[in-house]
């Protein structure tokens, strides 16, 4: 399912768009990517009215490229969430990121408490059918928190996708959606002083993400 782009678009959400515009400082590999895959990831930084901040991907992980797109241009949205019950390509399935996500998706946990999917090049190429995943690559996560947990549900999350890790031969990294902007699970759950939260206007420690003042 799509969210309307009535709804707005958020950090970590796929968009399929029609046109890319030209930027001055774009790098040679940014059209072929495009054509292979005419899909952008939304970035967290402050945007002119009108226009969404996204990441482009290439075939490697050195080849990022942060640019722009007309809110007017975007076809569609798939959201973290919506992949997390999407699957790979049956020859896909035993890759390490692949398998911890089905893992995460089969074992009843406390991630059933929350909304959350995958980011990254999983989500990625869930989204788009382009094969990004290597036997590398970690599986990243996003889950939506806007309310604070108690420091024990912070624990066991961080045990779940553990849990998962080791089993399935890879990391698993989450980043938790608040009301500050994204923040580490690791660096919650480790009751660190401060953290980084990461928002449109810019990375920032704080004590709590929580904190609405």
């Amino acid at each position: 399912m799509e969210r309307g782009l009535i709804d707005g678009v958020r950090a970590h959400d796929l968009l399929r768009v029609t046109r890319l515009v030209h930027a001055d400082d774009e790098p040679d590999w940014v059209r072929d990517a495009f054509a292979l895959a005419p899909w952008v990831v939304v970035r967290r930084a402050v945007a002119t009215r009108g226009l969404v901040a996204v990441g482009m991907r290439g075939k490697v992980r050195a080849q990022r490229f942060a640019t722009w797109v007309n809110i007017k241009d975007i076809e569609s949205i798939r959201e973290p969430e919506t992949l997390r019950q999407s699957a790979p390509s049956h020859d896909r399935l035993a890759l390490p990121a692949f398998a911890a996500l089905a893992a995460l998706r089969a074992t009843s946990s406390p991630l059933d408490d929350y909304v959350w999917g995958p980011t990254g090049s999983a989500g990625f190429e869930l989204a788009t059918g382009v094969h990004t995943v290597s036997g590398s690559s970690d599986l990243d996560l996003l889950i939506r928190m806007p309310e604070p947990p108690g420091a024990a549900t912070l624990r066991a999350l961080a045990d779940t996708l553990a849990q998962a890790a080791v089993r399935a031969g890879t990391r698993v990294d989450a980043q938790l959606e608040t009301p500050a902007g994204g923040v580490a699970l690791s660096e919650l759950a480790a009751g660190v002083p401060r953290v980084l939260a990461r928002a449109d206007d810019g990375p920032r420690l704080i004590e709590n993400p929580w904190c609405r003042s």
